[in-house]
């Protein structure tokens, strides 16, 4: 979520105007961090939210870095009466590259905040920086097409997005053969998971890893849907589905390995500017993660996952202490206890699944 007050510290900040009921300026949330934790030097360089996660990726240099984009990058469009609406300048663009991320997801409620203007010029920037998208389009045809990473010659990596309105999604917002929008779920049938395994089965080939990004649940808590766990599982009975990567919720959820397949139903946000607010201290938002999952390139099957902790501080990204680690550990390893699922943790403070057990 790099819109608002994350957008405020960088370089080339937007307009910092807002429509929100408790507070007016984006610059406001700065001053919530500014006052629990200390300054915040600004401008900030364009790395610096990603703090040590930069010397992670680097070091464990995955094939593709994939993340949840939450927020329209746009100067123009008219703000959607929504009460609360994300945006970064396009002139901040390189706080993305400074990642190097591979692949924005948009299927989420904050990619059209700023209307089918600010969707567009979101399209627009994240292709101009050479970063595939997936779940948003100036059509439909365009919203349901996967991104495609290719990560070794015959290897690729399909991206296929969707969201649900149990995330907040306006229903309004869903792509259609003539209006910009976002690849928006009627709900989770098995009607629909069957359309949506046919669609993605149409473009996958032997060999491919197929990831389906999804968008859905509320904010908080730890609880799974029935209804989204049959869904996931019918995408994984289906063929159609090696990873299905959650989001919506501000904390990590149950994770579950089906038939060998990874299923992260909510994987909690790595970057935002709660820093200061506060309510749902419970849930430790502070505390977020990096995803390294390995996967067998002849069927998908996990072979490994790696969980790395970090902690938001001063809008930077910080390697979590090893107590806050063995919290997260604690907290996950109690709400995905139901799905047989255990997670290990290391003398570095990183988080290993204990594979073999589902």
């Amino acid at each position: 979520m790099t819109g608002r007050g994350i957008d405020q510290i960088l370089p080339h900040p937007c307009d910092p105007v807002l429509y929100e009921d408790h507070m007016k300026s984006a610059p406001g949330y700065v001053v919530l961090a500014e006052s629990a934790h200390g300054a915040i030097e600004r401008p900030a360089r364009f790395d610096y939210i990603w703090g040590a996660a930069l010397e992670e990726l680097s070091r464990r240099a995955p094939d593709a870095r994939i993340v949840n984009l939450e927020t329209a990058i746009t100067a123009d469009g008219t703000p959607e009466p929504k009460g609360i609406n994300y945006r970064m300048s396009p002139a901040n663009m390189p706080v993305l590259s400074a990642a190097e991320i591979h692949c924005c997801v948009l299927a989420n409620n904050h990619v059209k905040d700023w209307g089918e203007a600010g969707l567009n010029e979101t399209l627009v920037s994240l292709k101009g920086a050479g970063i595939l998208t997936a779940g948003a389009g100036p059509t439909l045809s365009e919203a349901v097409e996967p991104a495609i990473l290719t990560v070794k010659p015959g290897r690729r990596i399909l991206v296929f997005a969707v969201g649900l309105e149990s995330s907040g999604i306006p229903p309004d917002w869903a792509a259609t053969p003539d209006r910009a929008g976002i690849r928006l779920l009627p709900d989770l049938s098995k009607e629909t998971a069957e359309l949506l395994a046919a669609e993605m089965l149409s473009q996958k080939r032997l060999g491919d890893i197929a990831v389906l990004s999804v968008h859905w649940g509320s904010n908080w808590g730890y609880d799974v849907a029935a209804e989204q766990q049959a869904f996931a599982h019918a995408l994984v009975d289906l063929g159609a589905c090696d990873i299905l990567h959650g989001h919506s919720s501000h904390h990590p959820r149950p994770i579950e390995i089906y038939k060998g397949k990874l299923i992260l139903y909510g994987c909690g946000d790595l970057i935002n500017d709660y820093e200061g607010i506060g309510g749902y201290g419970e849930f430790r938002d502070d505390l977020c993660a990096l995803y390294f999952a390995d996967v067998n390139e002849a069927d998908g099957l996990l072979s490994s996952l790696t969980i790395v902790p970090f902690q938001i501080h001063l809008f930077s990204l910080h390697r979590a202490r090893f107590k806050d680690a063995w919290w997260l550990q604690s907290t996950l390893n109690n709400v995905s206890a139901g799905f047989e699922t255990r997670l290990s943790l290391n003398p570095d403070g990183a988080l290993s699944l204990e594979l073999g057990r589902s």
